[in-house]
């Protein structure tokens, strides 16, 4: 059982990924913006991955921002983005080779196989 710490503005989809990650076997740990998402990253709550939206309407700082905070807290942290975005391959060239992205909405096996991913990692 892995724990990943999710971190997602939109109550109904926090809670909605939050669920899916339970059904495959995994504990989630959620936040709705970037200081909840701090507190645990700061925690010694051991957290094997974070599920974060890219874009986090309600803050100045978004989903890129806090993996680099979370790579300073905890180094070798996996990281699975998601944003809902029309254009899946534009978003994912932006990231680095090798960055995991899984673009809204998803199912929950889209969801299972990236998470599988992120943890092979």
């Amino acid at each position: 059982m892995a724990v990943i710490l999710v971190v997602e503005d939109d109550v109904f989809i926090r809670e909605m990924a939050e669920s899916m990650i339970q059904d495959m076997g995994h504990q989630a740990l959620c936040a709705c913006d970037v200081p909840e998402a701090l507190v645990h990253l700061k925690s010694p709550q051991h957290i094997d991955a974070l599920f974060t939206d890219v874009n986090l309407k309600t803050e100045m700082f978004g989903g890129c921002d806090l993996a680099r905070l979370a790579a300073l807290l905890r180094p070798g942290l996996p990281v699975l983005y998601t944003t809902a975005t029309r254009d899946p391959d534009g978003m994912q060239a932006r990231f680095a080779a090798g960055v995991l992205f899984l673009s809204k909405p998803y199912t929950e096996q889209q969801l299972g196989l990236s998470v599988q991913n992120l943890l092979a990692a």
